[in-house]
């Protein structure tokens, strides 16, 4: 499928020599377009070093990474940096805005950088602004807003671009408890009406449990994998406690 993202027996390494620390161990798993997948494990289960390969942060001792019909293992620098503007959204736990740019200019410049023509850009700003429920704070700066509203406005700034994948690395790390949910319905929103792929990687059930599916890791191997289907998020979110209890996972959640 052109629109699947396919893992295939990732290994990445650090060090030299005798000191040679393995991070990701031939880790294997697909993408399915408009999927919603978590990424989930204990510090140093290599879910963070799995997700810079993704994002093409980092590159891959072995293995290939497919988007579609590309190996971006075999690009170039310049080509995995067009690659990377034209294929990827990235929601970080930082927000990442300019705070000299309002909430709307942070998500028009996303726009600039691709060359868009200025009606597009305006088209587009203002329906990502509505779809997310920010419109009413486009004129505010970052400063001026709280860090759910931050947050809405870094989707806004991932998701305007169509990308093919968008990779939240603990984006609700900086938030507290009612914004941290207020993303995480923007997450599904935009995964269940824009159709947009997230890949997600938290060491949260709560934020888990929005997944449909979720990969666990340990020692750089995936141990568990686990899909919603039709459960209700509490039986999801028990289902992922139960297995976290099981990896050592450290998760934030208290039940």
């Amino acid at each position: 499928m052109q629109g699947q993202i396919r893992v295939c027996d990732v290994e990445k390494y650090y060090g030299t020599g005798n000191n040679i620390t393995k991070a990701v161990n031939r880790v294997s798993f697909t993408v399915g377009k408009g999927e919603f997948l978590g990424i989930m494990g204990a510090s140093g289960s290599g879910k963070t070093t799995l997700l810079n390969m993704l994002s093409t942060i980092d590159r891959v001792t072995a293995g290939h990474i497919y988007f579609g019909g590309t190996d971006i293992t075999e690009l170039n620098e310049d080509a995995l940096s067009d690659f990377r503007k034209e294929n990827l959204g990235f929601v970080f736990q930082e927000f990442n805005l300019l705070d000299t740019l309002t909430i709307e200019e942070n998500i028009i410049l996303a726009m600039s950088l691709h060359g868009k023509k200025k009606k597009e850009i305006d088209k587009k700003t203002d329906g990502i602004l509505k779809v997310l429920g920010i419109e009413g704070i486009k004129d505010k700066f970052p400063n001026q807003v709280s860090g759910g509203q931050k947050q809405r406005c870094a989707c806004a700034r991932a998701l305007v671009n169509e990308p093919r994948l968008i990779l939240a690395d603990e984006p609700t790390g900086a938030l507290d408890s009612r914004s941290a949910q207020m993303l995480l319905d923007t997450f599904k929103q935009m995964n269940r009406e824009m159709k947009a792929t997230i890949l997600m990687v938290t060491h949260d059930a709560f934020s888990a449990s929005y997944c449909s599916r979720i990969l666990f890791l340990k020692d750089g191997e995936i141990f568990n994998e686990i899909v919603r289907g039709t459960k209700s998020r509490r039986e999801f979110l028990n289902e992922i406690l139960d297995i976290l209890a099981l990896t050592g996972g450290d998760s934030d959640y208290v039940k």
